[in-house]
């Protein structure tokens, strides 16, 4: 399910190639690359415009912050959030739409260890992602919330815990 609209109440509809069912005959979708989602996210501090491509290879927001093997994405505006408040580097937080440009797997650090069935609908690809355009009229956490979230990013960090397996 994907927002059809980014102001302030949002609507979701499935993919319209393969009607959310992820699938078409055999083949993953070639829309939602298997997800039945209509429409990826990205969160970040980086400055883009749609055609730039987001690449693997630069330093992770979170753990050691070693180079990042994978890029990840998202079907949720919610999740793109958290990676636009989160990520690291100066300015603002932005959130893009973007495309895969090759194939995309569940993201473990998510899925396989806070939220079993993807709910968060977060994904990572080794490909490139392509950027297709910006959402500026997105809302933010609550003060509380992010301090807490960025408390517990600390707090990994703190403990030595490793919150991505790349």
């Amino acid at each position: 399910m994907a927002p059809t609209n980014e102001g302030p109440f949002v609507v979701s509809e499935p993919c319209p190639v393969c009607h959310g069912q992820g699938s078409t005959t055999e083949q993953p979708c070639p829309t939602c690359h298997g997800t039945g989602v209509r429409r990826f996210y990205h969160g970040t501090k980086a400055n883009l415009k749609p055609g730039d491509p987001i690449r693997p290879g630069y330093s992770s927001n979170f753990g050691k912050g070693k180079q990042a093997s994978y890029v990840y994405l998202t079907g949720t505006l919610d999740a793109a959030t958290w990676g636009a408040e989160l990520a690291l580097g100066e300015g603002p937080g932005r959130i893009y739409t973007v495309e895969p440009t090759g194939p995309i797997e569940d993201d473990p650090n998510l899925t396989d260890k806070k939220f079993p069935g993807n709910p968060t609908k977060s994904y990572r690809t080794r490909e490139p992602l392509r950027v297709t355009g910006e959402i500026t009229a997105w809302q933010g956490h609550s003060p509380e919330a992010l301090k807490a979230m960025k408390d517990n990013v600390e707090e990994a960090k703190r403990l030595g815990i490793e919150a991505i397996d790349d």
